[in-house]
């Protein structure tokens, strides 16, 4: 039994060590090989420094790789390359992991039956929150990965978070790669969320089962500068952007829903209604702008066809 565990960074050599240490702290059993392929997104901080530390403490679980091309789909496609496990799990450079989490995750991914995983992820509220922002509720809509279906394990109807995820590797030849034109990039050409979920969607539509497993946890933080309202309200623009691009969009219906979801919140007594109503608007502005991006950009047009070519073939 092998495993890879792909965690792809960006400048965050700061913090990096905490997440790495956390995964060296894991406990597997003495018959399961496992190693963490670092992929550096062509950083310009410390991050090379800090992994290779960490490389040189444990070389027998960690390895350095470097990405050269922007973009975390490239750094992701770069990893599941130099891949050796046969199940593959990604996790965030930001978050912590319990020491059973990578075992927790993988196991029922041997037996065939499963084609991938989600384990929980827990976020971690800072002690003070913008009384206009719903961390819970029906107008929860803050844009970080938290990911708690319950404390029973079942089969996944929508896609797990790449926070906390496994699959196995042949899903990747199978199924093809994720989209190089989703996930987070320096180039807001591309739209950040969605490289991630779209892959999993991508599974399930084709009939693969994908299994929830709650005893795998990872911490997540939720820092207070990404529960800036213009953070917030340019996250939730790329979401439309990226669904756009994922999905078929009405541009009517979407600007219908627009205009309803508008006038809500100018009604609305609630400041939490308020601003889940400008978080829907941004979305469905989003979708639409990108819709028209692709509709009159040949350039555009174009570079949509070669991804939808990349992600239908083998990485």
């Amino acid at each position: 039994m092998h495993i890879t565990l792909i965690l792809c960074t960006y400048n965050r050599g700061q913090i990096l060590s905490q997440t790495l240490s956390s995964i060296a702290a894991s406990t597997l059993p003495p018959s399961v090989e496992w190693e963490v392929l670092v992929v550096d997104n062509n950083s310009s901080d410390r991050t090379r420094e800090v992994v290779e530390d960490f490389c040189r403490q444990h070389p027998a679980h960690f390895r350095y790789l470097f990405e050269p091309r922007a973009g975390k789909s490239h750094a992701l496609q770069t990893g599941i390359r130099e891949a050796p496990g046969d199940v593959v799990a990604f996790t965030d450079d930001d978050v912590t992991v319990e020491p059973t989490w990578l075992q927790n995750l993988t196991a029922e991914l041997h037996s065939g039956e499963w084609a991938g995983a989600g384990g929980r992820t827990v976020l971690q509220w800072p002690s003070s929150i913008p009384e206009w922002l719903a961390i819970e509720g029906p107008w929860a809509r803050h844009g970080l990965p938290g990911f708690d279906q319950g404390h029973e394990a079942k089969q996944l109807i929508g896609p797990p978070f790449g926070a906390n995820m496994a699959f196995r590797k042949e899903m990747f030849a199978k199924h093809g790669a994720f989209r190089t034109d989703l996930g987070p990039s320096p180039n807001r050409d591309i739209p950040r969320p969605n490289e991630d979920t779209e892959f999993g969607r991508r599974l399930i539509t084709a009939g693969e089962r994908l299994r929830y497993e709650p005893s795998a946890v990872v911490y997540h933080p939720a820092p207070e500068n990404r529960m800036e309202k213009k953070h917030l309200l340019e996250w939730w623009f790329d979401t439309g952007r990226a669904q756009a691009r994922e999905f078929q969009v009405r541009p009517v219906r979407a600007l219908c829903n627009l205009v309803a979801w508008k006038l809500r919140g100018f009604v609305a007594s609630d400041p939490q209604l308020r601003f889940f109503s400008r978080l829907v608007v941004r979305e469905r502005l989003g979708e639409i702008s990108e819709f028209f991006r692709q509709l009159f950009g040949s350039k555009g047009r174009k570079k949509i066809a070669s991804q939808k070519i990349k992600r239908e073939g083998n990485i």
